[in-house]
């Protein structure tokens, strides 16, 4: 085998640095970018690279922006409006040709603003963003504007900036990729692949597989975590691990909570609580298993509490009405996304990993599966969750339950019998049955797209 350096792109790139004229002068930084976006013509990314600088970019555009003529764009606003916040960020942006992808969005909205970017004439010509969008986003711009590279909480290396610089330019549609640069280039370095195993993960090894890679220290470090939590969960330890059952690839916190259920038993009864459908019983269940993880909860332990109760009615509710219940607890759109998000990972995860020790440890018959399970849904129908990701909004989804064409709510119905019926009664025939609007449509049709491509409807 023989490696071959080719030193080519499919795309020339131009790079316009100003950041040695703006250096850390915010004002400056500000009056560059207007002045860019006033210029640049065609399809725009801009790298925020935090929420933070999102807000900052957002309302420097707000300020200086006109309102577009696009309809498209009007409807997707509208649509925005009625069912998240007509005040949010995205809802004003968009009649601006403007739209934001972080990761912390609803999936769907994700998707339908970059198909929105990827129209020629009536969508959105920038797109504000985060590193979501060069992580695995398939799109590309003829301009990048980098707004930031450093800052709390970004990690942002030569690589991932090289990745971002990628994004200018595309063959057979822009053969020259502009890039402007207003932030600090990170240092021009080889990348080196290299994948330490931090002392964190080492109690989720198998020290005969991992043998090679592992340091002696490492080996014994793992043989006393084996040794402890066998001692604590008994030989169904070594089957919990050969098998994966536990999610987190935090040792150290595993056997904090393994320690916590062994040394008071007693203490964790009420977490059967959990299983009962009024959430008023949830309180303090729900304090006990936050305050296993400290820190990790976006906001404070009421407020999470408070949110967590109010998700319960994702399905039955709106956006909108649930966001005036947590008015009270100054959790707005942004807020309610990132807390969906928690809930549906980190908090279903730990619940998932504490019913999994304390049925081996506490041996009481309490099972919180179901519980844990609605968690990582965010209380909609799993399917309605997975459709999501499909790029099939939850609203939509409750209109083609409430008409009675397909009952989500059915525990027996899965992904592939959803797509096939979604398949058999064809785009233009739902449509008419859901009496969907301008944008409602939009959206179903590029819903359609993903699933029936290479079918004829």
């Amino acid at each position: 085998m023989e490696f071959m350096k080719l030193d080519f792109n499919t795309v020339y790139l131009t790079i316009n640095d100003y950041y040695p004229e703006i250096l850390n002068d915010n004002v400056k930084k500000g009056e560059k970018f207007l002045e860019l976006t006033k210029v640049i013509k065609g399809k725009t990314l801009i790298y925020a690279g935090s929420y933070s600088n999102i807000n900052k970019v957002s309302d420097l555009l707000l300020a200086n922006t006109c309102e577009n003529d696009s309809d498209l764009l009007k409807s997707f606003s509208d649509w925005l409006g009625r069912n998240y916040d007509y005040s949010w960020y995205l809802t004003l942006l968009t009649k601006r040709g403007i739209g934001i992808h972080n990761g912390q969005l609803h999936r769907s909205l994700s998707q339908i603003q970059v198909k929105l970017f990827e129209e020629e004439k009536e969508g959105i010509d920038k797109l504000i963003s985060t590193s979501s969008i060069i992580e695995g986003v398939n799109t590309s711009a003829e301009n990048v504007i980098v707004w930031a590279t450093t800052g709390r909480g970004l990690r942002f290396n030569n690589f991932s900036y090289k990745n971002l610089l990628g994004r200018a330019g595309r063959m057979f549609r822009y053969f020259i990729g502009h890039i402007y640069v207003l932030a600090k280039p990170p240092v021009d370095t080889e990348t080196q692949l290299n994948i330490p195993f931090p002392d964190e993960i080492l109690g989720t090894l198998d020290k005969e597989k991992c043998s090679k890679v592992l340091t002696r220290d490492q080996v014994a470090k793992i043989s006393e975590y084996d040794r402890e939590m066998e001692a604590i969960m008994g030989e169904v330890y070594h089957e919990y691990k050969k098998d994966s059952v536990i999610q987190s690839q935090d040792a150290e916190m595993i056997r904090t909570i393994a320690g916590k259920l062994h040394n008071n038993p007693e203490g964790w009864s009420e977490i059967q609580w959990l299983n009962n459908q009024n959430p008023d019983y949830w309180d303090g269940a729900l304090l006990k298993i936050l305050l296993l993880q400290p820190g990790s909860w976006e906001t404070s332990y009421r407020d999470y509490i408070a949110f967590v109760k109010v998700l319960t009615k994702n399905w039955t509710s709106t956006i909108p009405d649930m966001l005036a219940e947590l008015e009270q607890y100054n959790i707005g759109i942004d807020m309610f996304f990132k807390l969906e998000r928690n809930v549906t990972f980190n908090l279903s995860s730990l619940v998932g990993d504490l019913n999994m020790l304390q049925k081996a440890i506490l041996k009481r018959g309490y099972d919180i599966s179901s519980f844990k399970n609605r968690l990582a849904s965010a209380f909609l129908p799993t399917v309605v969750y997975t459709l999501e990701e499909y790029g099939l909004p939850r609203m939509i989804s409750r209109k083609i339950q409430d008409s009675g064409i397909m009952n989500f709510e059915d525990t027996e119905l899965n992904l592939k019998t959803v797509i096939a019926q979604f398949q058999q009664i064809g785009c233009n025939r739902m449509k008419i049955l859901l009496k969907l609007d301008r944008f409602e449509s939009y959206i179903f049709e590029y819903f359609y797209d993903g699933i029936t491509s290479g079918q004829s409807e």
